[in-house]
């Protein structure tokens, strides 16, 4: 199973409605934590109804929390928009 499709799977525990996921390690050639292949950076948005009403912080440990074991490897950067469903309309 790709790292991507790892991460997804994790990510369906939070009932996305929406979840956009990029590979960004290639941006960080040379920089800490950046392995030749990629899975190391990435770039996260992702809505859900479960985080209606939460703190930002809390969408955050959310996201962490279904992650898990890939916080520590290979993930090594997560850049994340985690938004409720109400706060897309518009957009």
């Amino acid at each position: 199973m790709s790292i991507a499709t790892e991460i997804r799977s994790r990510l369906a525990a939070l009932e996305p409605i929406r979840l956009d996921l990029e590979d960004q390690s290639e941006q960080h050639r040379g920089h800490a934590g950046y392995r030749a292949g990629g899975n190391t950076h990435w770039r996260l948005t992702i809505v859900s109804p479960r985080f209606a009403g939460q703190p930002v912080v809390a969408r955050h440990r959310m996201v962490y929390e279904a992650l898990g074991s890939l916080m520590q490897n290979p993930i090594h950067a997560l850049a994340i928009t985690a938004r409720a469903p109400e706060e897309t309309k518009g957009t």
